[in-house]
């Protein structure tokens, strides 16, 4: 069943989910308006002013907000909140503080969930990882110069529910851990109208991202069940169209709160049978009905992350390999591996075999015997650029845009690294 949407009907859910961050201002509900950013921005009219959730990536993206508020109404921006804690969605903050200066209105307040402090002091203090991080997420150059981000801290924040009564309007901001646990939703008690946050996305819940700390599967489909409780008549997902009609949001909100739940149930069993996260991901079985749903589209999250992460919440770190208990240094490793191998080109021929009959995965098992060492070794810079093909070809196999990403920008290093042009 289709959903049903504010005139989006024929869109591609894998090209919506990209596209939303164009910027334009929708309207889904009287005085309820997206504009787009990074997601989905989301701004309500009452009579104190807009209340603006998420101000975007930076100052520019924020004056693209403000501009099209402007076209709904000349009223000021009477608070600001943040839907949640990760970069990029709140750097454009000092734009809106500085405008409303200039407009010589009252500063707008910002609001946030009590956690998302803690985040932010997190984030100044491992600066250059978090930069390095989105370089690989994003195929950005990580060799970039260190900018470090400008945090407005809230000046309120609230553990559970935060109610503001604005006039006619009364809004409710409330506690959604999910993708981060300083996650909010907004809701409208009275319109039925939510504002799902980070939560609620139009695409495989985001659960297990390689480069990420952990997300707890189980904690975000309770989130969900509290929001099938309120039954809106209206949900605006982080990412993706709007939908509408509280029976088709039941169904959404349901289908995908119980398939994070099989999810834990299948990856439970295989754990108790001392299965190992790699062997789990292919055993397990992934159902059409909860994985291949307009809105469970592995466009940035995939079922199999969520799996990872699953098997994280209940392990440590050892693959349970003896080997990488106590490991080597990897160069030495990498040296060692190399000097064992009697016939070099062998290990390319057999990787380029693979690569041939289709079986990429394979090829990159067998060249890694060679690309993980160090120096100037032919056999070795021809088994490098070997890799950056073949992840290259392995980036097509993947829907999601994470793991696309995260292969592209290891190939772009390989290039580097042995004087390959990049693409």
């Amino acid at each position: 069943m289709t959903s049903k949407t504010d005139g989006n009907e024929g869109l591609n859910r894998n090209q919506g989910f990209i596209l939303e961050q164009k910027q334009k201002v929708r309207t889904v509900h009287p005085g309820v308006h997206v504009i787009g950013a990074i997601g989905n921005a989301f701004a309500l009219e009452t009579e104190e002013g807009f209340i603006q959730v998420d101000t975007g990536a930076n100052a520019r993206m924020a004056r693209g907000i403000l501009e099209n508020l402007r076209t709904i109404s000349d009223a000021p921006v009477y608070a600001i909140v943040y839907s949640h804690g990760h970069n990029g969605y709140n750097q454009g903050t000092g734009a809106f503080l500085e405008a409303a200066q200039e407009r010589g209105e009252p500063r707008p307040r910002i609001i946030a969930h009590e956690n998302l402090p803690k985040r932010y002091r997190r984030y100044e203090e491992t600066a250059p990882l978090q930069q390095y991080l989105n370089s690989l997420q994003f195929r950005l150059p990580t060799n970039r110069p260190l900018v470090r981000p400008t945090y407005f801290y809230p000046d309120v924040t609230f553990s559970d529910l935060l109610s503001l009564h604005l006039g006619t309007r009364t809004v409710e901001l409330l506690w959604a851990p999910s993708e981060t646990d300083d996650s909010i939703a907004v809701w409208l008690p009275e319109e039925q109208v939510l504002y799902g946050g980070p939560a609620v996305i139009t695409a495989c819940i985001n659960i297990g991202t390689p480069l990420r700390t952990q997300r707890d599967a189980v904690r975000w489909a309770e989130t969900l069940d509290k929001m099938i409780a309120l039954r809106p008549e209206v949900l605006i997902p982080s990412y993706g169209p709007t939908v509408k009609g509280a029976d088709e949001i039941q169904k959404m909100l349901g289908n995908m709160a119980a398939g994070l739940r099989y999810l834990r149930r299948e990856v439970v069993k295989r754990m108790n049978r001392h299965m190992t996260d790699v062997q789990i991901i292919h055993d397990i079985t992934y159902p059409p009905e909860y994985f291949e749903q307009p809105w469970s589209a592995p466009v940035y999250g995939c079922p199999e992350m969520i799996v990872r992460d699953i098997y994280r919440s209940e392990n440590g770190w050892w693959d349970r390999n003896p080997t990488n208990l106590h490991p080597a240094e990897p160069d030495e490793a990498a040296k060692a591996v190399l000097a064992a191998i009697g016939d070099k080109k062998l290990v390319l021929e057999k990787a380029r075999a693979h690569r041939d009959a289709g079986e990429v995965q394979l090829a990159l098992h067998v060249i890694d015997l060679l690309a993980l060492a160090p120096g100037e070794d032919e056999e070795v810079l021809e088994a490098k650029k070997l890799k950056s093909e073949l992840l290259h070809l392995r980036s097509k196999d993947v829907p999601s845009i994470v793991s696309t990403n995260l292969y592209l920008s290891e190939a772009d290093r390989l290039d580097a690294e042995t004087g390959k042009p990049q693409e």
